[in-house]
This record gives C-alpha cells, structure tokens and sequence, in this order.
C-alpha cells in the first residue's frame, strides 16, 4: 500500500476548493488520506457522519479531483479512523435522501423492508455547534441538547414545530449526532413522517409487520420528521399510536418535529395530541436582523467563504424569512462569484440577488426573477420551492423553475439545485427532462409556460431601461 504524496493531496484540496466551491467546509480540513492501493484512494474521515455524507454526497467531486491532479484512473473510498480502531457492532446506514431515514442499529438487525432509497443524509453541518441561536429558537436549542445529553430521562417526548427553513431540521440532525457521538449503545432511527406512512402501508400489504414493529419498537431514540404528515391517516396513527406507547414506557427517547403545534394538526386523533402535548412542545419563529446576520457568519465560515460586513448586511436585509433562504441566497452569491470569477462584493451580491449594479443599462435575467413570477403565476411561495414538500402543486412550480433557471441564466446545475432547497445536480436535470418531456406533449403546458417566459422577459426588459 503506497502512501499518497502530501503535495498531491494539496492540490486535491486545491482543486476542489477551485471547482466545487459550494460543497468545501471547514471540516474537511479533518479528513486524512490514508493510502492508495490498486487504482482505490482511501480517505479517513473522523467520524461516520462524516463518512456517510462524504461517500453519498461528495464522491463524484473528490473521485474527479483525484483523478486531475494522480493523472490516473483512481477510484475513492472514505474510511471512519475510529471505526478502524475499534471493533463495533453498529453502523449507520444512510443513502441518498428521496425518503428520509436513518437508522443506527446492530447490523443483523436490519428487517429486510428497509431500502435504501428510504434513507437519508445526515449532514455534518448541523452539529449544536453550527446551530445560531437567537429570541425566536433559543428555548428550542436549550431543550435539544438536554435532550441529546440525557435520552429518554430529559423532556420526553420533545415536539418542535415552526415553519420551513426555521432550524427544525437542524436541531434534529443535531441531537442525532450528539447521541451517535456520545454512545455507540443506543439505537436510533431517524425518519420523515412520509418515509413511516409509506412503510407502513408496504408491510401491511406484504404481511410483514412484525419487521415494521420490530425496527421502530426496539429503538432507543426515534426521530420522526414532519409528524403533520400523519393528519388524516387513521390506520397508521393507530399503529404510531402504539409505538408510541411502546418507546415511552421503556423511557426510550422520542422526537417530532412539525409546522403546527399538536393541537392544531388536522384531524390528528386526540390521543396522539395528547401524548404529544404530555411532553415538551416549543416552537421555533422566524430570526431576527440579528440572528440573520450570525446565521450568514456562521455558514460563511462553515465554507471558509469570505463574506465583506456590507455583503452580511445587505442579504440578511433582503431574505427575512428563514434560514433556509438565507442558504439559498448564500448559495447564488458563491456560484456568482465562482462563475464569473470575481470577488465577492455588494455590486456582486445585488446582481446575484436580482439588482443590477450600479450604472449597468442591461443585465441578464436573473434566478430572482424567474422565482418571482414562477410563484406569483402558482400563487405559492419560494419557501415552498424550497421546501421538501413533493405535492404536485409544489413539484410542478419547482420543476419549471429549474427548467427556466437553466434555459434563460448561466448558472451550473449544482448552483440552481442549492438555491432550491441545498438539491443536487441530478434533481436539477431530472427537473429539466419532466419538463422538456411534458412540453412536448402536452400543448395547454406548454402554452402555460411559454406565457411564464413571456411574462419573465417582459419585466426583464422593463428593469432594463
């Protein structure tokens, strides 16, 4: 096994922090190469987060860069440094996020439902260290990590809700990793609501329940995303009911997460909201100008992004919504700056974020503008775009926004999945395909965005003259 020669790695690093801007973070100054043997670099990482994330988000990134600065075909491999020194019976299985599940259990045990494509992410990015707290999250903060620290004995069951964007997520995410770093002992499984639903009806049509009870009621944690979803589903509140009631009496830990507080989720039985307000319920508002300009700071950092006071100032001004937005917005200014080369500055930022800098008589169209007539033709709102939500009244918009993105602006497909919702660059030509497909088939469609592109170059060229 031949080790990997220092200035190579450096030039690895270089290269992606030149070619993938967006997916650097601070954190990967953590990862090690560890050696290189028949065509296959392995990289260590410092846990398996990192690991999972690293190996389902970032390979085709790293793979491309190992192979421009070895001149050679060399697959990668990302390796846990502390699985690889000590024996462990657990494993975290996580995959692309189409669902969103993660389970954290004795191998073996692994009922033969579970797919892959049920199975999420978790992203090392939302740690309790990277989480901005401020008036409208503090309390929710302050609870999670009492949580994290003390499963199943502190605030159990804990129910956060508040709106998209807010940090809901992140604090879940959050209390995730802080168990999974704490203990290899316990069991966790994190899913969305959605992911539970739709096992729950595939087991019940396959005569396979005793494998749906068995992997959510051996758990020690149970982190269920987006709970509303349950709304309107009597068989399987019935069977959450149930498990519910199992986990808590073994003083196993139990998170939610949802839009609404528990009473004000429709037709919800109420003996769920019961039990959901038996626990500890908090909500998470919208940040404040304060809490804005941190949050920017902090995922600027996270990057190792440079971001001028002004340019901090001028976005968190511009996107008072959610924190998701702000990514978002962080996101266009970056891919600006990287596309055509320039520093980060607030002529750059305007332009990015749909204002022509100073003097300019023409400027292309621009993401801003092709968001706001997209969700003013939908009546919906870019927190929707955004969002995780598959509804077709939100994926139609979503996917048409995609296609105008990349038909009328420069930006990569990487730099327009971020924008909508941090998605890869496959979500944004798999966006592109639907709609070329449905235009050419279906005419009212096709009438329908052509007026959508009529109505984008006219105020276009108004905020031109």
């Amino acid at each position: 096994m031949a080790k990997l020669d220092p200035a190579l790695w450096r030039d690895m690093m270089g290269y992606l922090r030149h070619k993938h801007a967006t997916i650097c973070r601070r954190w990967f100054e953590e990862l090690q190469p560890v050696d290189m043997n028949a065509g296959v670099l392995r990289i260590s990482t410092s846990n398996n987060v990192q690991t999972n994330y690293l190996q389902q988000r970032c390979l085709e990134p790293f793979t491309e860069a190992a192979q421009s600065t070895t001149g050679a075909l060399v697959a990668v491999q990302f390796v846990d440094r502390q699985s690889r020194h000590r024996p462990s019976q657990e494993v975290i299985d996580q995959e692309p996020a189409s669902g969103r599940s993660v389970q954290h259990l004795p191998h073996d045990a692994a009922p033969a439902h579970a797919s892959a494509s049920d199975q999420i992410v978790i992203s090392p990015d939302y740690s309790f260290d990277t989480f901005v707290t401020g008036p409208g999250n503090q309390l929710a903060h302050a609870v999670a990590v009492a949580v994290a620290n003390q499963p199943g004995t502190a605030y159990n069951p804990l129910f956060i809700h508040g709106g998209v964007g807010l940090g809901k997520t992140h604090l879940l995410q959050a209390i995730c990793q802080k168990i999974l770093h704490s203990s290899a002992e316990f069991r966790i499984c994190y899913v969305s609501c959605d992911v539970f639903v739709n096992q729950f009806l595939d087991c019940v049509q396959k005569g396979q329940m005793n494998d749906f009870r068995q992997r959510y009621r051996l758990m020690n944690v149970l982190v269920i995303d987006d709970i509303h979803f349950l709304a309107n589903r009597e068989r399987t509140q019935e069977e959450f009911f149930h498990t519910f009631n199992e986990l808590y009496q073994s003083n196993n830990q139990i998170v939610l997460s949802s839009d609404s507080p528990p009473a004000e989720i429709p037709q919800l039985e109420e003996r769920l909201v019961s039990r959901f307000q038996g626990g500890f319920v908090v909500s998470i508002a919208k940040p404040t100008y304060e809490t804005r300009v941190a949050i920017l700071q902090a995922k600027a950092a996270l990057r190792e992004l440079y971001l001028p006071d002004d340019v901090i100032c001028y976005i968190a001004a511009k996107i008072d919504s959610n924190a998701r937005e702000l990514e978002g917005a962080l996101n266009t200014v970056q891919g600006h700056g990287a596309l055509q080369q320039r520093e980060i500055s607030l002529d750059l930022a305007k332009e990015a974020l749909g204002e022509p800098k100073s003097g300019s008589r023409r400027s292309q169209i621009t993401l801003q503008q092709i968001i706001d007539l997209v969700t003013d033709f939908y009546n919906i709102k870019l927190s929707d775009l955004q969002s995780k939500r598959r509804q077709k009244s939100i994926a139609v918009p979503r996917q048409v926004s995609m296609y105008l993105a990349r038909k009328r602006t420069r930006f990569s497909l990487e730099q327009i999945g971020g924008y909508f919702g941090g998605r890869d660059h496959t979500t944004v030509m798999h966006a592109v395909k639907v709609i070329e497909q449905r235009l050419a088939r279906d005419p009212s469609f096709a009438r329908e965005v052509a007026q959508i592109e009529e109505q984008i170059q006219t105020a276009h060229t108004a905020a031109s003259v």
